[in-house]
């Protein structure tokens, strides 16, 4: 039997998720109800009662660092060895099957996976290599478009092409897979397709995996894509018990593709009989959670949940109404510093923003009166300029013919490789249908000390100076070989980058010690696992942690964390809920599941901030207050500035009701034209203003302007001949 001290630190609700029996079953667990404690004891009380062996789970995580996370809490747990386990992301896990596999997914057994700058780089030298015209035809866009058609399960011929332009992009799909092929690289959303197409047509593999994980668990099931979840069907087939945690009411990554619909069809097609709601929040006190609750509540189309918490109300909910960005940001700063003052660790302040538009102002306030803090979600380590290169290098000693990995350093540093040979030997791949490496052997010259001939040298000789040294000591040796090293030594501004190159040998390091150099039949040498761990950490969503600061961010950044006190500034139409928002189906409840999401990041303390004026986008805008303020009681608010309030509405609800609750949000004449609440506009008399209600459709459309020198008016639209600014 499993020991009572596996059980006895759950709630009811997290024992029963637990301990289910063999089924599918769905986990609804709110924001901070512990569902990373019962997803890791779950697995631990299988292996414990001899459910499953440990190589017998398949656990998909949404990061690395929850995957890592989930593994040192098992490890923990069991005295047992987790590396066997299969926990890791969809692209983790599906680089695991297709190296395992790699014959049968025609690939070569050391395919490299090009991280998102990789494959830009890539799609433009192909355009050029093709002649296309790069100003017609984006290479940015044409990543978009390949990358969408794989998320969605479609090769090039599978595409529909209703004009010229989408048949031009198909076209270059088409040629952008013969290259990958020819290379032997992927990229990201290869790695999902080419598995996926892999288990669909080799039914002996398919069953194999089937039989081999008869228990599959799912974190953040909510952000999964449908592509996504039929990979996971093809894993499950029909007799495994799939176990889904994840909360519809945080679904906000419907831009990635992530649809929260695929919990409604899980329940349908796995015939799911247990759906376990997990409501006890160990995160937030009471009023924070009571205002996401009843602002959620707006929404229709939920599972539905009520989080509910043991530590008592706690402290109200702060509101501040500021005359401007500038004044909101002179607040938020003077609040902080007066958190630090009484203890709170910088890193434990949170500054969340809907746009990455607004953090200008905030960040220029943070500076001037020097307030440490950090821009959460900045480059991280393996994207950084000099990383790369060492990489690319890496990735030639490993596989010469990677033609990504040959472009970015060939003449980096610099060593007389201009864009005329580079042009030759490009000439040569297509006329020849080579490689770059081997058109750069095949150059001659008389003098091998210069050009392509003495880079084939310099790999080559790299490659064999490396061939008997551990990772760390490869990673040293070509720094120094490739003259990555002197060369930005040389420059008095880029120490930094340097510092960089140099943890990078730490990074191998560590890498080494983590993974105790074991070689697999999926990841055969070091160097091969080492550069695959390095595309997908530069590929993961999840920023490292930073040095002790205040952490400024995106709400979507904010996902998964939490923090002692959280500012959600901006708060007003257009910017949250977003004017794009208006216009797409669903759009303002992913807003308010969004809005949701940013209040219960907090622990102790929520600050709601709006401004009547900011500077956006170089424009002034005139700030109408988030209809979301008007859906959270009075009661949970404590307004930090008096002219907030000068009294209430006959409903009970917040004063700034009157001039924020919407009559309708757009407003259309008769010949069609649209205006929307929280829209910039302009009068020849009045001059800007923004529609702060919309009144009445075709003749009968009217609005309410805030002009900046005039005051409010109310116009009908037929004859104020309004104009967007």
């Amino acid at each position: 039997m499993i020991p009572a001290t596996y059980l006895e630190h759950l709630n009811p609700e997290q024992r029963a998720a637990v301990t289910l029996p063999r089924q599918s079953a769905l986990i609804l667990a709110g924001a901070g109800s512990g569902k990373t404690r019962v997803l890791t004891t779950r697995i631990a009380h299988l292996i414990q009662t001899g459910q499953a062996s440990p190589g017998g789970v398949l656990a998909v995580t949404f990061t690395n660092k929850a995957a890592k996370e989930m593994l040192t809490r098992i490890s923990s747990l069991l005295p047992i060895n987790p590396r066997g386990m299969w926990v890791g992301t969809f692209h983790g896990l599906c680089n695991r099957l297709l190296r395992a596999h790699h014959r049968e997914a025609n690939l070569p057994a050391l395919f490299q996976i090009l991280d998102s700058q990789d494959q830009l780089s890539a799609i433009k030298r192909l355009m050029k290599q093709l002649n296309i015209d790069d100003e017609k035809y984006a290479p940015k866009q044409v990543v978009y478009f390949i990358n969408s058609a794989k998320e969605q399960g479609l090769r090039a011929n599978e595409v529909e092409a209703l004009d010229d332009m989408t048949q031009r992009y198909r076209e270059i799909y088409t040629a952008y897979e013969q290259q990958c092929q020819r290379e032997g690289v992927v990229d990201f959303a290869e790695l999902l397709l080419r598995s996926y197409e892999l288990l669909r047509r080799n039914e002996p593999l398919r069953q194999h995996y089937q039989a081999r994980f008869k228990y599959i668990l799912v974190d953040e099931f909510q952000d999964t894509s449908s592509f996504q979840y039929e990979w996971l069907k093809q894993m499950a087939g029909t007799d495994n018990a799939v176990f889904a945690v994840g909360d519809d009411d945080q679904s906000i990554y419907a831009f990635r593709g992530a649809n929260a619909g695929n919990m409604q069809t899980f329940l349908h097609e796995f015939a799911v009989e247990k759906v376990i709601k997990l409501e006890q929040n160990y995160r937030s006190q009471g009023n924070i959670l009571d205002a996401a609750n009843i602002l959620i509540g707006h929404n229709s189309e939920r599972l539905g949940k009520n989080l509910w918490t043991a530590e008592g109300a706690g402290e109200p909910i702060r509101l501040y109404a500021a005359n401007s960005d500038f004044d909101e940001a002179q607040f938020i700063v003077e609040e902080i510093r007066a958190l630090i003052k009484d203890g709170i660790a910088a890193s434990q302040i949170a500054l969340l923003y809907r746009s990455n538009a607004q953090s200008r102002v905030l960040e220029h306030a943070l500076f001037s009166a020097s307030v440490p803090y950090r821009v959460y979600g900045g480059l991280r380590f393996f994207e950084r300029q000099e990383v790369k290169h060492a990489l690319a290098y890496l990735r030639l000693i490993a596989n010469p013919e990677d033609d990504t990995a040959l472009l970015r350093v060939i003449n980096f540093p610099t060593r007389g490789i201009g864009a005329r040979s580079i042009e030759q030997l490009q000439a040569a791949v297509r006329e020849q249908g080579i490689s770059l490496w081997q058109a750069a052997c095949k150059k001659g010259g008389k003098d091998s000390t210069k050009g392509a001939p003495a880079f084939v040298l310099l790999i080559e000789s790299m490659r064999r100076d490396t061939a008997g040294l551990n990772l760390a000591e490869q990673v040293e040796h070509l720094l120094h070989a490739s003259g990555l090293v002197s060369h930005y030594q040389a420059s008095k501004t880029e120490s930094d980058r340097v510092e960089n190159l140099e943890e990078l040998i730490n990074a191998a390091n560590a890498f080494i010690k983590e993974y105790d150099g074991e070689r697999t039949e999926e990841m055969p040498d070091a160097l091969t696992a080492f550069l695959t761990h390095a595309a997908l950490e530069a590929g993961d969503n999840q920023a490292a942690s930073g040095q002790e600061a205040v952490q400024l961010m995106t709400v979507h950044a904010a996902k998964g964390l939490e923090f002692h006190s959280v500012f959600i500034s901006g708060l007003e139409e257009g910017l949250c809920p977003h004017e794009n928002s208006m216009f797409e189906q669903d759009g303002l409840e992913e807003e308010r599941r969004l809005m949701y999401v940013a209040i219960t990041r907090a622990r102790r303390r929520l600050y709601l901030t709006f401004a009547q004026s900011r500077m956006l986008h170089g424009q002034l805008r005139y700030g109408v207050p988030s209809r979301f303020l008007n859906e959270i009681p009075e009661s949970l608010l404590k307004a930090i500035n008096a002219p907030l309030i000068h009294g209430s509405s006959v409903s009970g609800a917040p004063a700034w009701e009157a001039t924020s609750t919407l009559a309708s949000p757009v407003a259309d004449t008769e010949a069609g034209q649209a205006f929307r609440v929280g829209q910039n506009v302009s009068h020849a008399k009045f001059g800007p203003g923004v529609i702060v209600n919309c009144h009445g459709r075709g003749v009968n459309a009217e609005v309410e302007v805030n002009f900046s020198q005039s005051g409010t008016k109310r116009l009908a639209l037929q004859y104020a001949k309004l104009s967007p600014a």
